[in-house]
């Protein structure tokens, strides 16, 4: 095993964690607050879920399906798809919970479980991969993947669109905004009639479903996950990542495995939320932490016994949870890259025999790790600190694949809150206010990490914003394009800030400097509003970094940002006269669909 330092990029995105963290907390003390937690569980050998209060441990309803069901959350945790592969079919449930994001705080609307009617038919149903508003849904014997959109599910229709995977494999697609990446058969292999052929790549398809480029090598591909902005996928050379390219379409990588690793591959992968990262086995006896933006972009982590299941704790992004067939628990703080604790949680349940024999998994809710045990029939809770067992939930038969869907948020009467999502009608944020007014900002204001919306914009992912401005205002849908293909250009696709250090990152290679506050300046533009560049000069660090940044976000005194437009170079002066490029940042935990959102409401 190689022993590395801790990350700096994910060192620097845990601080942004922490601070994002800090700030729901506050805007939550504004309203009054409820909360709510569910568990989906199927049965390992009967056709059924149960949906389960996690609090009261009350069945909530219970599902009848064809047979033994997979199951898979969607991105918004509103409905749970339950793949039966044995009997060809996709079930969805409604899991009763729904956020809606107001900019400082969430509400919360709780509602009934229920099957919904539509269902999906096809040929082996293989993995559900959830994306932004969408689910995509791949058969393994059908030669096509399905896109499914959720808003039309839960209105009771199926919305699809359809796309060809060339032959029977057992794959993945995955959408990047208007391309979709699709793993890619051995086309020429011979196979017996109940075999497939094996995976040897990755394609990129247009939204007319047109291959892009040449096929990507990843020998067996296998497992996937989305972390930030970054698709990646497991393969026998390495782990190959995508990035969205803009207009000619995503960027493949591969980063392969150090020469110094015992051989073994990746097969299964996580990514990270709130940071950037990828956390994969590495065997069965290893988990492997991948930066792919890191100067050494994996770290090895041996394990005693063999993995059973691991996951990565949402609200607690350091923490990931490894249960190993020993029955302990181990829990992996993934910037240090070690096992800080672990303790026997559960009778040991061996790895040898069939694939699909009842093995516990897990899932988190509130604060807890919920583990199912099908040979005792019940839910362990466990408390991720001691470790210890705090309760269980009993259940009949034997449950076996687990997700959890919830959180808290603000309860209050919507009617009287209808001017609350967004400060667009506020005089100051339409720049209108008294110089008395405006306070020196610190740089913690924009910590966190943070998204170029350029690549959106190039690839069409917004579009229905540019339509919403048409709309709304004095030009057509193109010129407006044409105005923010100007305003949003830049190389820079991501910028971390922490502490008093800016990290930009330009194909994946960052710059990093220190900056001190310099000040600020009202500029008045041409319609007769005001604006604040608040404005930090470099203090040390990469030779190449900017001298100036100068930052704008319609805000004009101490208050985090939730998006802004970045200026920099090297004459202070000089950048107070640019007002036609604005280079425009969003979190990098946003999906391209929220942002759109977020723009929407503008």
């Amino acid at each position: 095993m190689r022993i590395f330092p801790a990350s700096s990029s994910l060192m620097a995105a845990m601080a942004a964690t922490v601070a994002f963290a800090a700030q729901g907390a506050l805007a939550g003390e504004d309203h009054g607050t409820k909360k709510a937690w569910r568990l989906f569980v199927a049965d390992h050998t009967q056709p059924v879920v149960r949906a389960i209060d996690f609090e009261t441990g009350k069945e909530l309803g219970r599902y009848n399906l064809k047979g033994y069901a997979a199951l898979a959350a969607s991105a918004s945790g509103k409905t749970i798809f339950a793949t039966q592969p044995d009997h060809d079919i996709t079930h969805v449930i409604k899991s009763g919970i729904d956020f809606s994001d107001h900019g400082d705080h969430r509400d919360l609307d709780v509602s009934d479980t229920a099957l919904l009617p539509v269902i999906f038919e096809g040929p082996r149903p293989g993995h559900v991969v959830p994306h932004d508003d969408h689910a995509v849904l791949f058969y393994d014997q059908g030669g096509r993947a399905d896109i499914i959109d959720e808003a039309a599910l839960l209105e009771g229709r199926a919305e699809v669109r359809s796309i060809d995977t060339t032959k029977p494999h057992h794959g993945v697609a995955v959408t990047m905004g208007r391309y979709v990446l699709v793993s890619a058969p051995d086309t020429k292999a011979e196979t017996a009639p109940d075999k497939l052929p094996p995976r040897v790549g990755l394609r990129v398809v247009d939204k007319d479903g047109k291959q892009i480029g040449e096929i990507a090598k990843c020998t067996d591909l296998h497992g996937e996950a989305t972390s930030a902005r970054l698709v990646a996928f497991g393969c026998k050379e390495g782990v190959l990542i995508a990035r969205p390219g803009g207009i000619d379409g995503p960027k493949l990588q591969m980063l392969p495995y150090p020469a110094d690793f015992r051989k073994s591959y990746t097969g299964t992968l996580l990514g990270g939320k709130a940071m950037q990262f990828f956390l994969g086995n590495y065997g069965e006896d290893g988990v492997v932490l991948i930066d792919p933006d890191g100067e050494e972009p994996y770290r090895l982590i041996e394990l005693p016994t063999r993995r059973v299941d691991f996951l990565l704790d949402p609200a607690t992004p350091r923490n990931a949870y490894i249960l190993t067939e020993d029955g302990n628990l181990h829990v992996l703080d993934v910037i240090k890259g070690e096992i800080v604790r672990k303790a026997r949680i559960i009778e040991p349940y061996s790895k040898d025999g069939h694939w699909r024999n009842p093995r516990p998994r897990l899932a988190v809710a509130d604060g807890r790790i919920a583990i199912t045990d099908p040979r005792n029939s019940v839910i362990r809770v466990i408390d991720p600190e001691t470790l210890k067992e705090i309760r269980t939930i009993p259940v009949e038969g034997q449950p076996f694949s687990i997700v959890a869907v919830g959180g808290s948020g603000a309860a209050h009467d919507h009617e009287g809150d209808k001017g609350h999502a967004h400060d667009h009608d506020d005089p100051i944020y339409k720049g209108y206010f008294e110089d008395n007014q405006v306070k020196e900002r610190p740089l913690s204001d924009w910590a966190g990490d943070w998204q170029s919306v350029y690549p959106y914009l190039r690839d069409g992912t917004l579009d229905p914003v540019m339509a919403h401005k048409a709309e709304q205002g004095d030009k057509s849908a193109g010129e407006y394009r044409a105005y923010y293909e100007i305003g949003y250009r830049t190389n820079v696709e991501r910028i971390e800030i922490n502490g008093d250090t800016v990290k930009f990152f330009e194909n994946g290679k960052p710059l990093e400097a220190r900056y001190a506050g310099d000040g600020y300046e009202i500029l008045t533009y041409a319609k007769g509003n005001r604006g604040v560049r608040f404005i930090f000069k470099k203090t040390g660090g990469d030779e190449a970094a900017p001298q100036y940044i100068q930052f704008s976000d319609h805000k004009i005194a101490p208050e985090a940002a939730d998006h802004y437009h970045l200026y920099w170079g090297t004459d202070r002066a000089a950048l107070l006269e640019e007002v036609t490029n604005w280079p425009t940042y969003y979190p990098s935990s946003l999906s391209a669909n929220e942002i759109e959102r977020e723009m929407m409401a503008h």
